[in-house]
């Protein structure tokens, strides 16, 4: 009995990760089969790693949604899920510099006036393309798929669904507004006649996903480290963030070296197979401060359900059904959400934005980042994400610290 408890309290965590953990791969052309599979065998590998300790769920990383679509795009699936193995790589180097020098040398990397900025970057990068599948273009807002007028109706539901789930709702559905936000979208689109479900027909009931094997492109990986800078802070507020919910500073125990390890190791499993990167879930912080269930063990149920319900062909084959704008309606919020967090960063650690100095690190690093400055030698370029990140983190290296702060 105590395990079917625990496992239906895994199957209620999974729910509420569900609307974030497939709205990734949706958005950015990744299989959502594979996603789930990859959250699972990530969550698994994580707890492998951190011996069991935290009762936490690791799916699909919303940082790595701006440079996955710009990476697929470029580069095709393959090459980007090289670039992202690099990623996942910078996590482990992190990691073993935590072991070895203490996690002190993080903040001095990555202070608050370089990682602001970034996020920033990440977020507000492709403001156009939520706004033009809003309006039911493509992402680039050459073709048009959807009849604006019906577009904006659907994608302004689904926008102000999200929104108001996530500051009215009480309780456990307080933690689902994208789930709630694409649940309103569909049923709206059904309503339309715009929802084709030919693929769900044809789809099988039971179909391996379809896995992509990585290749490697120096372009890609020099592309996608930089952007591990982002979701690694997040990392760390994320493990803050549970310790606080359960009183363990598991910081300490099992250490932030063996949970930016786990990370790490989840995010390069997930690229082996074509997934996106993984990521520490917030909402399942939520949902345990509601719940009270601080068993890890209720995350190994989470994760072999979602395992399980990869190989099941229709379920992925319903979300591709999903139409453009409600996509794009969430988009909106999900993309300047992101862009907020960079902000408040910058506010929360009262960073001094008529220093000279600080301003002139976010002035550049948001330029560079979202007017798409590109720097190279050749063949080989540096734009975007990418170069903001490196910029950022060599200015405030290189530039003098003001005297009062010395």
């Amino acid at each position: 009995m105590k395990n079917i408890a625990l496992a239906l309290q895994g199957a209620q965590m999974l729910f509420v990760a569900f609307g974030a953990l497939v709205l990734m791969p949706l958005l950015t052309g990744l299989d959502t089969n594979v996603a789930l599979f990859t959250a699972g065998i990530g969550t698994l590998i994580f707890q492998l790693i951190t011996k069991r300790q935290i009762p936490i769920f690791l799916a699909s990383s919303f940082a790595f949604i701006a440079p996955i679509m710009y990476g697929v795009q470029t580069w095709g699936i393959p090459s980007t899920m090289g670039g992202l193995m690099a990623a996942g790589a910078v996590y482990l180097i992190l990691a073993s510099l935590v072991k070895v020098r203490g996690d002190g040398f993080i903040k001095r990397l990555l202070p608050p006036v370089v990682v602001g900025p970034v996020i920033m970057v990440i977020g507000l990068g492709l403001a156009p393309v939520a706004v033009n599948m809003a309006m039911g273009k493509g992402g680039d807002g050459t073709l048009v798929i959807v009849d604006q007028n019906i577009a904006l109706i659907i994608s302004l539901a689904a926008l102000l669904t999200t929104i108001g789930i996530a500051i009215f709702a009480k309780g456990v559905f307080r933690l689902m507004p994208i789930l709630a936000g694409i649940v309103v979208g569909y049923g709206l689109s059904l309503s339309f006649g715009i929802v084709d479900f030919t693929p769900v027909a044809q789809a099988s009931w039971l179909a391996i996903p379809n896995f992509i094997a990585p290749e490697l492109n120096w372009h890609a990986i020099a592309f996608m480290i930089p952007v591990a800078i982002a979701p690694a802070v997040e990392h760390i507020g994320d493990i803050l963030a549970i310790s606080n919910v359960t009183g363990k500073d598991y910081l300490k125990k099992p250490g932030l070296h063996r949970t930016l390890a786990g990370d790490g190791v989840a995010t390069i499993a997930a690229s082996a197979f074509g997934g996106p990167p993984n990521t520490t879930y917030s909402e399942i912080t939520g949902a345990i401060t509601l719940t009270k269930a601080f068993n890890p063990v209720i995350m190994t149920y989470t994760a072999i359900i979602a395992i399980i319900l990869a190989f099941v062909g229709k379920l992925g084959a319903l979300m591709q059904t999903i139409p453009v704008p409600v996509m794009g309606g969430i988009m909106c919020l999900l993309f300047g959400s992101i862009a907020a967090v960079g902000l408040n960063s910058l506010i929360k650690n009262q960073v001094d934005l008529t220093e000279p100095r600080n301003l002139c690190i976010v002035g550049v690093t948001l330029v560079f980042g979202i007017g798409g400055m590109a720097l190279g030698i050749g063949s080989f370029s540096l734009s975007g994400i990418s170069l903001c990140g490196i910029v950022a983190i060599t200015m405030n290296l290189l530039l003098p610290m003001p005297k009062e702060a010395e």
